[in-house]
């Protein structure tokens, strides 16, 4: 029984971040994840190497915020923006809607 394409068990933290386009490189993915900048369901996690896979929730911090990410797909090349955009849905609160709510 073959499995569709794109479709995988699990990947590596720093080549997902690379494929969905969180990262210019795999080797900026690799620091962004050993810097600390990065959790998974939670966790702290600093090693570039950690299996993700579908479902996994990842917490991204930036000077420009914060972004919680579901994993759908784990990809199988860093295709087009478009491709990229599936690998994920973003949880994050919408800037709009935080802006708003620190004014009430």
């Amino acid at each position: 029984m073959s499995e569709a394409p794109g479709a995988c068990a699990r990947i590596r933290l720093d080549k997902w971040l690379w494929h969905a386009r969180l990262a210019k490189t795999r080797t900026i993915a690799q620091a962004l994840v050993g810097a600390g900048h990065l959790r998974v369901n939670g966790q702290r996690c600093g090693r570039p190497g950690r299996s993700i896979s579908p479902g996994d929730v990842l917490t991204l911090r930036s000077a420009t915020g914060v972004r919680v990410l579901r994993v759908l797909e784990c990809g199988i090349r860093r295709g087009p923006a478009s491709e990229a955009a599936t690998l994920f849905v973003d949880l994050s609160e919408p800037a709009s809607a935080a802006a708003q709510e620190s004014l009430e």
